[in-house]
């Protein structure tokens, strides 16, 4: 007699864009045992969508979990991200340890990543988490196919926005823009005013929080001395190319790992509205009276570095 299967605590869809840190955002997400992720988005933004769609269905060949579907979201934003952080896709492509086998297993869905997204929100048996670590263009169109699917979406958990402290848009290389927008708002200021005048309930990692947990030379030379554990060599040689004057943060990873290990976090509770025009597009400012959000204040860093090498290393 065949077991009933228990009902995982969640039930999460990540919608990433294709970044170094959105990878391994996902490899997180597929270690959370109360987690099923039931597929995966790629938004052609922050990368070029067809190594970042053969990294992802790699990354699912590698940690054995190819009965994801994936699938290539096919919107379009406003401002491109720049050209050199979009090329890093190339290099994690070939990584070697994604190119042990001739094919690939993972399957790369027929259909576009807005419609799958309707679909998988329509015949899912409960409400979904959104793990969004791009922006929210995908989610915007996927409700202009279907309002229905709104209150199937128990939470949008998205790396997004600046609310205390200035963007990461440079107002020298986007000569019409204040620098005050997070550039996964900037991409489409005018989708992420849309998710805003949903009721669906918003939980953001704001640069604010992300400014404040970044990768040290430590921690990667860690994940490298561990390389015998593959998401922990995966994690080395992503970190390890991104090692150099300027700084790195974890800023889809700590997204991530709120959905596994909300006890790591704080929360706070602000009122806020989206500018979607002019030369401050894109940026989430506190506003009293405005849409309410809840965003990611403070984390125990220590903890959540110890984390990320428990969940690396296999449990």
């Amino acid at each position: 007699m065949e077991t009933a299967r228990a009902m995982p605590e969640q039930l999460v869809i990540h919608d990433h864009d294709g970044g170094l840190d959105d990878f391994l955002a996902l490899a997180l997400l597929l270690t959370m045992p109360a987690v099923e992720v039931r597929g995966v988005v790629v938004t052609p933004a922050d990368c070029y969508i067809e190594p970042a769609l053969s990294v992802t269905r790699k990354l699912l060949d590698v940690m054995g979990r190819s009965t994801i579907p994936v699938a290539e979201s096919t919107v379009r934003g406003l401002n491109p991200f720049p050209r050199e952080w979009r090329q890093s896709t190339f290099v994690v492509d070939h990584f070697p340890m994604l190119n042990d086998r001739d094919a690939i297993q993972t399957p790369l869905v027929a259909e576009d990543g807005q419609h799958f997204l309707a679909r998988l929100l329509t015949e899912a048996e409960a409400q979904v988490t959104l793990c969004v670590t791009g922006p929210l263009t995908t989610v915007a169109a996927a409700l202009d196919l279907d309002a229905t699917i709104e209150p199937k979406i128990k939470e949008i958990v998205w790396m997004g926005g600046a609310l205390n402290v200035p963007g990461n848009v440079d107002p020298i290389q986007e000569a019409n823009h204040d620098g005050s927008a997070e550039w996964n708002v900037f991409w489409d200021p005018p989708a992420a005013r849309q998710i805003w005048e949903t009721a669906i309930p918003i939980i953001l990692c704001p640069l604010d929080i992300t400014n404040h947990v970044p990768l040290t030379s430590a921690l990667v030379k860690q994940f490298g001395r561990e390389r015998q554990h593959p998401l922990m060599e995966f994690a080395a040689l992503c970190y390890g190319s991104v090692m150099k004057q300027g700084g790195y943060y974890f800023w889809d990873v700590l997204t991530a790992a709120y959905i596994g290990r909300p006890d790591l976090f704080t929360l706070r509770t602000w009122e806020t509205e989206l500018i979607a025009t002019g030369r401050s597009q894109g940026r989430t400012r506190v506003q009293p009276g405005g849409r309410v959000v809840q965003a990611l204040d403070t984390v125990d860093l220590d903890g959540f570095y110890a984390y990320l090498l428990k969940q690396w290393r296999g449990g």
